[in-house]
């Protein structure tokens, strides 16, 4: 796959995908939510890629939508989207998180610089971040006019660190960097910003040794758990997907391979 600001690394079963519009610290213009949303439209198929790691290039991980291209259009242009056409671009952004939250593939962020607004949120719809001592992070749609619940923020963040630390940062839009991220859990782990691939890297290999069925299975159930209406719904859902795990033949081999101390190896069978 080739993608205009987007790059894509095959390694192995692992896709290294980086944000690459580094003049502009990442911003999504139109062309990067379009790349976005064909990626992860087509990674939700891709039983070939197991596990994603996302980055931004050059100092930043994404300084959100990108405000001077929008504000390069000319005023009559802009007045006369109106209502209706502003909500189908809302709504391709917003996408955006959706797809990653649906695809099977954990995807594990690696954040440096800024991640704002619109990097804010992809951040959050991640399932592991982990942060350089320079990220910082903010809701930086509160301080442009606009709510600051937008693009999936209002619903990932009061679940990833409580609602008096989540109101706090939306209503104010301030940053919040990598110390205070990784003490609220907003991050997994802070390194030096030089170090971030090899700190994601025990996390990968630790994931590949898991059968692909199982990994998949984790991720939508932890999905379909954090929204629960009950205990019984969760471990319904627990139930199924366990039955569904041992009837392959790589439960089998997970079995013996624990049995006979070696690594398994699994065919997603």
């Amino acid at each position: 796959m080739a993608y205009d600001t987007l790059t894509i690394e095959k390694d192995g079963a692992i896709d290294r995908v980086t944000l690459n519009r580094p003049d502009s610290l990442n911003a999504l213009n139109p062309q990067m939510v379009d790349d976005l949303l064909d990626y992860f439209a087509k990674l939700y198929w891709d039983r070939s890629v197991r596990i994603v790691t996302l980055e931004g290039a050059g100092k930043a991980f994404c300084a959100g939508l990108d405000l001077k291209e929008r504000s390069n259009r000319s005023a009559g242009e802009t007045a006369s989207g109106g209502p209706a056409n502003g909500l189908v671009s809302q709504r391709r952004i917003s996408e955006i998180v959706m797809r990653m939250r649906r695809c099977p593939q954990p995807i594990v962020s690696l954040i440096l610089g800024p991640a704002c607004g619109g990097g804010f949120a992809i951040a959050l719809a991640s399932d592991i971040r982990i942060a350089g001592e320079s990220a910082r992070m903010n809701a930086a749609f509160i301080r442009i006019g606009l709510s600051a619940c937008d693009i999936g923020v209002s619903y990932f963040l009061p679940r990833l660190v409580g609602v008096t630390v989540a109101s706090e940062l939306m209503l104010t839009g301030r940053f919040i960097k990598a110390d205070r991220a990784l003490r609220v859990g907003l991050v997994s782990e802070v390194v030096p910003d030089a170090d971030l691939r090899a700190a994601a890297q025990p996390y990968l290999d630790e994931m590949l040794t898991t059968s692909p069925l199982g990994l998949r299975m984790t991720k939508e159930c932890l999905n379909m758990s954090v929204d629960a209406g009950s205990l019984e719904a969760a471990i319904a859902m627990e139930d199924r997907n366990q039955i569904l795990c041992a009837q392959t033949q790589d439960f089998g081999e997970g079995v013996r391979a624990f049995l006979e101390k070696r690594p398994p190896n699994y065919a997603d069978r």
